[in-house]
C-alpha cells in the first residue's frame, strides 16, 4: 500500500470542519499541531507588536494515494482556500515508508476496491 501525507495549513476556527470532511472524504484519522503561525506576501500586521492574525493549526493526514487528491479537494473546499487569501493551503507529499497503520489495512483495502 502506498501513502500521502497531506499537511493543510488551516484557520484554527476551521480545523474540526476540516477534519469532519476528511473522515468523510476517506482519513482514517490526523494529527492536529495547534497555534501554527504562518505568514503571506504581505507582512502581518500588529497592534504594539501582537499579530492581529488569527491562530492557524497544522492537520497532518496519512492517508492512502488512490484517495488523497479526493481527500485534499475537500480540505480546499471547506476551508475556503480559494475564496479569499490568507485563509489557509494545503497539499501533499509521497510517503516512502509508513509503520504503525497495518491495523488500517484492512479498512483502506476494502475502501479502495469500492473506489476502483
Amino acid at each position: 500500500m502506498h501513502f500521502k501525507l497531506l499537511v493543510a495549513l488551516i484557520e484554527d476556527d476551521k480545523t474540526n470542519k476540516v477534519l469532519d470532511a476528511a473522515r468523510q472524504a476517506g482519513a482514517t484519522g490526523a494529527t492536529v499541531l495547534t497555534q501554527a503561525r504562518g505568514e503571506g506576501m504581505k507582512q502581518a500586521k500588529t497592534f504594539f507588536g501582537l499579530s492581529l492574525e488569527t491562530q492557524r493549526d497544522m492537520v497532518m493526514f496519512l492517508v492512502e494515494e488512490h484517495m488523497s487528491r479526493k481527500i485534499l479537494e475537500c480540505i480546499a473546499e471547506v476551508g475556503e482556500f480559494d475564496e479569499k487569501p490568507g485563509t489557509g493551503i494545503a497539499f501533499q507529499l509521497d510517503v516512502e515508508d509508513a509503520v504503525g497503520v497495518v491495523h488500517q489495512a484492512k479498512k483502506l483495502s476494502a475502501a479502495i476496491e469500492e473506489e476502483l
